[in-house]
Order: structure tokens, then sequence, then C-alpha cells
């Protein structure tokens, strides 16, 4: 018989166990060996000798290019994403191997990259230098300069298949939808486009390759990830894991609410959930099967707790601030309407892990592997300071931008004020390149998203989606046309970082949500939340199948779980659709305060339906206690005094009926 994993008496693991546990070294292998399988942003090239050094000047370079000309250098929009451009797709070029099986130990670039570099070059610096040119002859092209876009647009495209294979074949087909649309039928046909305006748009306009996508990578997403790597020297990982082992760790399931607050914390910065599981899941996925939870259990708390971290305020992994520039309002009014749907979507899995513990008779950790809470905040409690520089500039009025930059310069200072977390300069410089070449992946991303939105803005993709979603469900229906958006939205969103899926959705979903009447503020967040989703949403739950792999799980029980462990993540967004009340702020004629009620109701929702759906509320749950608390659910989820009482009254009954039973031992 196969012997369970436990934790002893004392919270400790016992010494047949811990012969029995992989060793750290082994888990980290595994988990670096698939984010290379799942996340092509591992499988980058290493240079030696001259080069590599020459490689870490041209990111710090780059990164300084960016930092200036975001903040205080003055350039045009179109020069800047053509800048941008440029870096990237050289960068991807020289790091990102052509095919999975190449050598990725070098001394000099293959020559066929060096190749495409040169080409980039010259054709995105053609733009540069001829793009106001063009612009003032209205937009007539000669044949060399649409061979010039045709190199631009083969060039994104094989960039993008060296960093997102799934975005690539997604981006082809909604570029043969330009041709070949016309041969469609009903409301998704157009009239076809020549190569001329195809390549016109894509490659010369504003609504392409260099369009909104690469507008957001070249601000938001490179500052905010630069942000992210001094923070990860300066140790801010660290602090984070021994905060949240003080908070929680000698709970019930401690472990695993570990897993839940480190992983938030970090997926709100970094803004990949993939990259975030194998990173903290290496630490925190061991640890939860040492105190007795399934691995299949263990690899999905990890997976949900690292892709909400993409809509979790106050960073939201930079895409807060993007979808604060679609609305063209402050990014302040963004986070203040994430709060309540991130909180909801947290307590749900922390109270999913605390039900879990409870039915199992799982104990926290031991005192002994406990840091304590007072020489944690002593000796590292000073690296939280960025953040509150970051968050203080923002409700100051200062820019994203602005406020990021001075961030990055508070992380250098905060480390400053004690010598185990100095940041040398050896570490400024390593930072620096390493955030650079993290943005790298997402930017190309970016990048060829310009192929869709462009397409979708010729062809009027957009406008006639919204219009066959309201030819299938009836005028007005917002919840039926909320259910198509979010099929939709799990789709386009699969295997795609959490910005660039966001990015992709709204072009097409958020319009159709507007034209049956939902605020525009509550469609970008319906859209999004489903866009994160679809990492944990088989059948490609790349966050899930990571979290598997370190756990050593099936990956098809660790996708499935997932989906329940997040099911109020899934369920919270229809109950703003109709009413945006809680979405903080959402109503602009109301008081910010007319929310603490509906929010308050519908944590208890939450908790209600976590009990239902693990089976333990103040004690086991049989089945018609089970599926009471999941009715109630709903009412206390939605924004009413009818729904409220009803639910009141029903939970009240639940509550009393299993204290009595508990008290009489039944």
């Amino acid at each position: 018989m196969m012997e369970k994993e436990t934790m002893g008496k004392d919270g400790g693991l016992s010494s047949r166990d811990a012969a029995r546990e992989p060793r750290r070294d082994d888990v980290e292998q595994r988990a670096q060996a698939l984010l290379e399988e799942k996340d092509a942003e591992s499988r980058t090239r290493t240079y030696h000798g001259p080069v590599g050094a020459g490689v870490t000047l041209l990111l710090c370079a780059w990164a300084a290019f960016q930092l200036y000309y975001t903040t205080f250098g003055v350039i045009s929009a179109v020069n800047l994403r053509a800048f941008h451009c440029i870096f990237l797709l050289c960068f991807t070029f020289l790091l990102y191997p052509a095919c999975r099986g190449e050598r990725r130990a070098r001394r000099l670039p293959p020559l066929r990259d060096v190749a495409l570099m040169t080409l980039t070059c010259l054709s995105f610096g053609y733009l540069i230098l001829n793009y106001t040119r063009i612009a003032q002859n209205g937009g007539r092209l000669t044949p060399f300069e649409l061979a010039v876009a045709g190199v631009g647009v083969v060039l994104a495209f094989e960039a993008a298949h060296r960093t997102s294979g799934n975005l690539t074949l997604l981006a082809a087909i909604f570029l043969a939808y330009n041709w070949f649309g016309q041969y469609l039928p009903g409301r998704l046909a157009h009239n076809g486009f020549t190569l001329k305006r195809v390549l016109s748009t894509l490659f010369w306009g504003t609504q392409g390759l260099l369009g909104t996508g690469i507008g957001v990578s070249a601000t938001y997403i490179f500052l905010f990830v630069v942000f992210g790597a001094f923070l990860k020297y300066s140790g801010f990982s660290k602090f984070i894991n021994d905060l949240s082992l003080t908070l929680v760790g000698r709970t019930p399931g401690g472990p695993a609410k570990v897993a839940v607050l480190a992983s938030a914390l970090m997926g709100m910065i970094n803004g990949s959930a993939i990259a975030n599981v194998a990173t903290t899941g290496t630490f925190t996925i061991p640890l939860m099967k040492r105190t007795g939870y399934r691995k299949e259990f263990a690899g999905a708390v990890e997976a949900v707790a690292s892709t909400g971290g993409q809509f979790c305020p106050p960073i939201m992994g930079a895409v807060g601030f993007v979808m604060a520039e679609f609305l063209n309002v402050s990014y302040t009014w963004v986070m203040l309407a994430a709060i309540v749907p991130a909180f909801l979507y947290y307590l749900g899995l922390l109270f999913a892990v605390h039900f879990e513990a409870k039915r199992l008779g799982l104990s926290g950790l031991s005192k002994e592997n406990i840091p304590d809470a007072m020489k944690v905040l002593r000796e590292q409690g000073h690296l939280i300071l960025p953040l509150m520089v970051l968050i203080a500039l923002m409700f100051m009025g200062y820019t994203p931008l602005y406020a990021a930059v001075i961030a990055i310069f508070a992380t250098v200072a905060a480390s400053w004020l004690r010598r185990d977390t100095r940041m040398t300069w050896a570490k400024i410089v390593a930072a620096t390149a390493e955030g650079a070449q993290g943005a790298v992946a997402v930017g190309v991303c970016c990048v060829i998203i310009g192929v869709i939105i462009g397409t979708v803005t010729l062809t009027s993709l957009g406008l006639n989606m919204g219009y066959l979603i309201l030819s299938i469900v009836r005028e007005g229906s917002v919840y039926t046309t909320g259910l198509l958006v979010m099929v939709m939205s799990t789709i386009l969103g699969m295997g795609v970082p959490g910005v660039a899926a966001y990015v992709i959705v709204q072009a097409v979903a958020v319009p159709v949500l507007i034209r049956v009447g939902v605020l525009p503020i509550a469609a970008h967040m319906f859209c999004l939340i489903y866009a994160c989703l679809s990492n944990i949403t088989p059948p490609v739950a790349m966050s899930s199948y990571v979290a598997a792999g370190i756990a050593g799980s099936n990956q098809t029980m660790t996708g499935l779980l997932s989906v329940r462990l997040g099911l109020i993540g899934f369920i919270i967004p229809f109950f703003f659709l109709g009413n945006p009340i809680l979405l903080v702020g959402a109503d602009a004629s109301a008081s910010v305060l007319v929310s603490l009620w509906p929010a308050f109701t519908a944590s208890i929702g939450t908790v209600a339906l976590v009990g239902g759906l693990e089976g333990w509320f103040l004690r086991r749950c049989s089945w018609p206690e089970r599926l009471i608390l999941i009715a109630v659910a709903p009412l206390m989820l939605y924004p009413g005094v009818t729904t409220d009482v009803a639910g009141f009254v029903v939970l009240a009954a639940v509550v009393l009926f299993q204290r009595f039973a508990r008290r009489e031992g039944v």
C-alpha cells in the first residue's frame, strides 16, 4: 500500500517522508525543464566571451533608451514603437533558437540570425526615415516600399514563431482571413482585400504592427518587467515568502496558504502565470505535498494562485495600466474596480485550502519552521518601500510610467538601507539586463498582435462578430451575450501571456458587450478575467500543466481541479456584468462606500460556495448540506436586498444545524 505523506504531530516532516521527498535541486531542475517546454522565454541562448558581454551591454542600452524616451525624452509615438520593434526582433533572433534542438550555449550567433537582424534594422529603419514623407503623400507606396512591408511582416512572424507558437498560428489565421474571408458565408464575409492594402495596413499603418499592442509593450510592459527584475534582485521574493510564512504558516494547511499569498504577490508584479508557477512552485508545491495535500491539489493551488495575480491590484501585472489607456481613465479607477473581484478570487482559494486541510485533518508548520515575524520585518521590511512609492505616486496623480521609473530607483535605494540586501553594481546590471530580456517574449507577442488587430480593423471583424453574436442571442440579453464572450475570451487567451491575451480579447469582445448595455469598465474587466483564466482552463491550461509537472500529478486532473478551485473567478464576472456595483467606483455617480455591503455579502457567498464544493463548513457536510451551500452562493453574490435576506436565512439554518450536530456528536 502506498504510504501517505504526512506531517509529524508537531508539524515537522517525519524521517520516513523526508527520505522519500525529492531534493529541492531535483524539483527545481524539473520545474526548469517544464518551463522550457511550455515557455519560450526559458529556452534562450547564452553567449560566452566578448559576445556575451556585448549582449548584456546592449540589453542595458535598450533599457536606458526605453526609460529615457518613455519619461523625459521627446520622440514621436511611431518612431518609439518602430525602435522598440527593432530591439525586440533583433534580440529575439539573437537570443531565441529557431528550433528546440539547437545548441543554446554559443560564442557567436548563427549567420542566418545575423542576416535576420540586419533585415530587421533595414526594414524598420527605412520606416523610421520615411514614415513622415509617406504619410504626407497620402500613404501612396512604391513597389519597393511594399516589399519592405512584406519583409517586416515576415520578420514579425518568424520572431513570434520563436517566442509564442500558439499566438503565431492565431495571427496566421487572421492574416488569411484578409483574403479568404470573402468566401465565408453570412456576417463574417467581406469583399476581400489586395496584398497591397493588407501590407499597407499592417506595416505602414498605426493599426498593425505599430499599433496598440506594440505601444503597450514599449511603455507599460517594458518598465514594469524591469521593475519586477529589480525587486527580485533586491531580495523581495524571499521577503514575500518569509512574510507569508509568518502570517499563515502555522494555521491548518499553512503551506498552501503561503503558496496563495506568495504567488498572488509575485504574480501581480511579474504578470506571467507560467513563470510564477515555475519559480514559487518549486518551493510551495513540495511543501504542500509534505503537509499531506494530494499532489493534484497542491499543483492546482499553485496554478490558480499564480494566475490570479494578473488581475490583482495594485499592479495587476501591468495589464491595469493598459486597461486605463484603453478606457482613457486614471489607473486608480481601474485598480479600485479590480479590488472586489480579486479579493473574492483569493478569498475563495484561501478557504478552499483551509476547508481541505480541516477535512483531511492537516496541521500547519511547526514553530521552528516559521521565521520570526519581527525579525523578518526588521531585516527585510524595507524592501516593501518601492511598492509603497509606486502606489503613492499614482494616487498623487503622477503617470504610471513616471511612477514606475521612480520606483525602480527607489528599489536600489531601499536595498542600500541594509547591508544584507544591498544591490551592488553587478546586481544592478544583472537586473537591468534580465528585465530587458524578460520583456522580449511578451513584446514580440504584442508585435504579432498587430496582425490580429489590424485585420479586425481592416475587415470590420469586431463589428461583424458583434452582429453575429447579437443575431444568435436576443437583443439586450446581457448574460447570454456574456456567456458567448466568455467562451470566445477563453479560447483567444489560451497559451498567450496575460497582457497580450487581454489586448486581443478586448479588440473583439468589448464592443459586443457594450452594444448590449454593459458599462465599459465592466466589459473590459469581464474580458480581462476570462483571458487570464485561460491559463487554468483545459485543454490549454498552461499554468496547471506546469504545476502538474512539478507536483508529479496527472495533468488532466490538475487542470480540472484548478477550475474547481478557481470557480469563483469564472462566476463573479457575470454578477458585475449586469450590476457593476461590485466594481468599486464603476458608477461615477455613486459613492465608493456603496460597494462595501455588496462586497461583504459576496464574500459570504464565496465562502458558502467553497464550503459546498469542498464538503466542509463548520464540520464535514452531507450532500444535502453541500447542495444548500452551493444554492446560497448566488443569492449572496447577487447584489440585492431580497436575495441577501434569503441567503442569510438559509445560511443561518445550515450554520445552526451544523453547530447543533457537532455539539451532539452527530
